[in-house]
């Protein structure tokens, strides 16, 4: 059983924003399973998927951002997932990375995501799979609370369709082909 968690904020005034790319990525991958994210347990909105012949649980968090690990927790403890988490792939947006790029990871730090810092935290391991979604701007931001809080920006919308396929096609070879392989595709 895989565990795939897409980081973002709970609410309708979060949902067309930048940091929320981790909970659309969710949302198109229910979707491609012909399933929707919507039982609630452990804080989360979860769905059971079997996507690439491997039983996964899509996630979105309900805890806001900086509480993501509350969430993960509570749910690799009700899986019995093994304490290392090398089932949990995490998807976050990331502002260091060029709009649009993605980047799949084995393990590795938070990189100052906040969301990051708090599953780290609430596990004890940075030992985890992580897909990472650029939304950096092509200009210098002031203000980064209020820029990944915002919506995305007409032309980033008009090109999220194709980033988030490519976001899918990377979780389901992350399934299919092994963190490894995934990465020498995709990065």
């Amino acid at each position: 059983m895989h565990l795939i968690v897409g980081l973002g904020n709970p609410g309708s005034e979060y949902e067309g924003t930048r940091h929320n790319v981790g909970f659309m990525l969710i949302d198109k991958l229910a979707a491609d399973a012909g399933a929707t994210v919507k039982r609630r347990d452990c804080r989360s909105l979860i769905r059971s998927a079997v996507i690439e012949d491997r039983r996964t649980k899509l996630v979105k968090p309900q805890t806001f951002m900086n509480l993501s690990g509350e969430a993960v927790a509570c749910l690799i403890a009700k899986a019995e997932l093994a304490k290392d988490a090398k089932s949990l792939i995490v998807i976050s947006d990331d502002l260091a990375l060029p709009f649009g790029t993605i980047r799949l990871r084995a393990r590795g730090s938070a990189g100052g995501h906040n969301g990051l810092k708090s599953i780290i935290a609430a596990l004890g391991t940075n030992e985890f799979m992580r897909l990472r979604i650029g939304i950096q701007p092509e200009h210098p931001v002031s203000d980064a609370k209020k820029f990944v809080l915002d919506e995305f920006a007409s032309a980033e919308r008009r090109a999220l369709k194709e980033i988030l396929e490519r976001g899918a096609e990377a979780v389901r070879s992350v399934l299919r082909d092994g963190i490894a392989k995934a990465m020498s595709l995709y990065n």
